[in-house]
């Protein structure tokens, strides 16, 4: 039986006294001994949390007590292991980093569209199916048919959609993202620009992959996830991909493989990019986090905690 509860959870919703929040999440946090991220802005709330079943629910119960986020939802999963070493509370100037302050999903969005819905609706060959998340997440695993905008940050995405895209000309576009922040103030960026027809996938590819059945998806691949589980497939089971320490890919099987893979060190997305300097830095990182590891302590440098966006 899985130790540990992992709750993946943001909202829109209009936040005031963060300082305030911020510290009752911190003290809740620690009373629970429940550890992630979470992040506040006055936009709203986002994060990933993990700990105990009871931890998590007194943690989300206080968050619901909060005015505006009595509906607050989350998603669920499981791990063997705590996948975050520490909690982080955060006050941002956006809960998801666009760029665009100005746009408020809080008061528009696009059409929400449960996991059954959107397999018809991205069925259509005339909807625009975009895949809202970074090249990195892209290249483990996407939609059948999805266009891959090649962002390096979410806060190219207004670009992308600049030389790209036309409201005259695509009449339906659908999007999609992690857990559903991204693909949701896209959404509302998108409709800013006179966009008609808007989708995004309601709780992201992670609801997705709870909900349909392997045999019946229209995912192929796997997952990127933000925490040390590196990657989860349907059934939101861990999957099988690990992070490279020292440009923070996810890396496959065959990756490490391959004549480039350093364990510690380097790994084929970085070994030519990074300088002998650089590999031997990341060599002695590795040796402290082994030896941290050999007398059962932890060591933050071999930790990734880090935000969707």
């Amino acid at each position: 039986m899985p130790a540990f509860l992992v709750a993946a959870l943001y909202k829109f919703a209009p936040l005031r006294d963060l300082p305030g929040l911020k510290a009752g999440l911190e003290k809740i946090c620690a009373e629970n001994e429940v550890c992630g991220t979470l992040l506040l802005a006055q936009e709203g709330i986002n994060g990933t949390i993990a700990g105990s079943r009871a931890g998590i629910d007194n943690v989300l119960g206080y968050l619901r007590a909060q005015d505006g986020l009595a509906d607050l939802e989350h998603k669920e999963s499981t791990a063997e292991a705590q996948p975050f070493h520490r909690m982080k509370v955060r006050i941002k100037k956006e809960i998801v980093t666009m760029g665009l302050p100005d746009i408020d999903p809080n008061k528009t969005v696009g059409e929400y569209l449960s996991p059954a819905e959107w397999d018809k609706v991205i069925s259509d060959p005339e909807t625009v199916v975009i895949d809202t998340r970074n090249e990195y997440e892209v290249r483990i695993g996407t939609f059948k048919n999805a266009v891959n905008p090649h962002t390096g940050s979410f806060t190219q995405f207004p670009d992308y959609v600049a030389k790209n895209l036309d409201p005259a000309k695509n009449k339906s576009v659908a999007m999609f993202c992690t857990g559903g922040i991204r693909c949701e103030k896209a959404s509302s960026y998108m409709k800013s620009l006179g966009f008609e027809n808007v989708y995004h996938l309601k709780g992201g590819i992670l609801k997705y992959l709870e909900e349909t059945p392997a045999e019946k998806s229209a995912w192929n691949g796997e997952c990127f996830v933000f925490d040390q589980r590196v990657s989860v497939k349907h059934g939101l089971e861990q999957g099988s991909y690990a992070l490279c320490p020292a440009c923070r890919e996810p890396i496959s099987a065959a990756d490490r493989a391959g004549e480039k893979y350093i364990e510690g060190v380097a790994c084929p997305h970085c070994f030519d990019r990074t300088t002998p300097a650089q590999k031997a830095s990341a060599a002695e990182r590795h040796k402290q986090v082994k030896l941290a590891e050999a007398r059962g302590e932890k060591h933050i440098g071999a930790a990734y905690e880090g935000d969707e966006g």
